[in-house]
């Protein structure tokens, strides 16, 4: 019996011509019911507003794990402040920490003014508009890049962050982590099919409003989805697939109150609030000795990335002699404080002038 060799048939011309006409219909249809439910429920945000930038450059990076509630009003304060990249150049780095005070993750705020820094001096004060260029500035990625271009620029291209992730994850049932590189890539090249050529900031911002009100996280509204009919997810919930979290750790920081004269002491952060002013440390000897010597006068919890933070306060006698990095401050109104420390230093303060 003769064996013959068997060959792959590959899809002739017709096929792929029709595959292709196919994706472009749906994603016409998803395009066409997406916009028309958007019409009807977008969020009408400050920066969607402008065309300027600069504006949508602060939202963007204030928007970066910061809930859109959250950042309005410091956004609008922000450019009172800071109205553009000349300004915001001009500033110290203590004016715009202070002013990005309580939004955490300081490491924002640093970017973003050496970025206004970069734009003064080497474009002349005009943002760039090739995303390539938009790159090279401090703390701005891909996404930032793209989300410029598209929000300021008009320019056609598609963007990933996680209400958009989330929706396109669920819309294509993706079962690989959208945190791999394979899964990412996935992303970005479904959303570049599903993008109009034409206004594709308003696609962009209907995508991320879906994912926000609709398609959101734990309990998607699925009932009410402009694209249900569209969505291949057998159980929306479970998904986008991330790969395993880290484990929140637990810490406890102990720090003193030393007041003198009306004036308290504070010193430069040199780690976790660089160049920031926090109450000063306790080191693990004074820590131990503390514990015998009374209980703290000031406890708080908060999240900081991956650790879950007891900050303790305890009150101490002023030193002969200051550490270096310390110093004496009769007011820190506006001294660039982390929100956990600047908290701690008012209560224990306003506690003072009322005994």
């Amino acid at each position: 019996m003769k064996h013959r060799s068997e060959r792959v048939q590959q899809p002739s011309s017709k096929i792929r011509v029709s595959l292709c006409a196919s994706v472009a219909f749906q994603s016409a249809k998803f395009r066409r019911r997406l916009l028309s439910w958007y019409r009807r429920h977008g969020r009408d945000l400050p920066w969607r507003r402008t065309k300027d930038a600069y504006a949508i450059l602060v939202s963007e990076f204030m928007l970066q794990q910061t809930q859109v509630a959250t950042v309005i009003p410091y956004y609008h304060k922000w450019l009172r402040t800071f109205p553009d990249f000349a300004s915001l150049a001009r500033a110290s780095e203590n004016e715009v920490l202070r002013a990005w005070q309580g939004l955490g993750y300081y490491a924002r705020a640093r970017n973003l003014h050496a970025a206004a820094k970069t734009v003064m001096d080497r474009h002349a004060g005009d943002f760039p508009r090739g995303i390539e260029q938009m790159r090279q500035l401090p703390g701005i990625g891909k996404y930032t890049a793209h989300a410029v271009a598209s929000f300021a620029f008009d320019q056609s291209v598609p963007i990933i962050e996680a209400n958009t992730g989330r929706v396109l994850a669920r819309l294509l049932n993706l079962r690989k982590s959208i945190d791999s590189h394979p899964g990412r890539r996935m992303l970005w090249q479904h959303a570049a099919r599903l993008l109009s050529k034409s206004d594709a900031a308003t696609f962009n911002s209907a995508l991320l409003d879906l994912g926000a009100l609709i398609c959101v996280a734990r309990k998607p509204k699925c009932d009410v989805c402009p694209v249900k009919a569209l969505c291949r997810a057998k159980n929306p919930a479970a998904l986008p697939v991330r790969n395993s979290r880290r484990e929140t750790k637990q810490l406890i920081e102990m720090h003193a109150l030393i007041v003198r004269r009306g004036r308290i002491l504070l010193e430069q952060s040199r780690h976790r609030w660089r160049e920031m002013w926090i109450l000063p440390p306790l080191d693990v000897d004074c820590s131990k000795q503390s514990r015998f010597q009374g209980q703290p006068v000031y406890e708080s919890v908060f999240p900081f990335t991956h650790h879950r933070v007891t900050l303790s306060v305890y009150r101490r006698a002023a030193p002969k002699r200051i550490a270096p990095g310390q110093r004496w401050f009769g007011s820190i109104e506006e001294v660039a404080m982390p929100l956990p420390h600047r908290r701690a230093a008012q209560s224990l303060i306003q506690t003072l002038v009322e005994r």
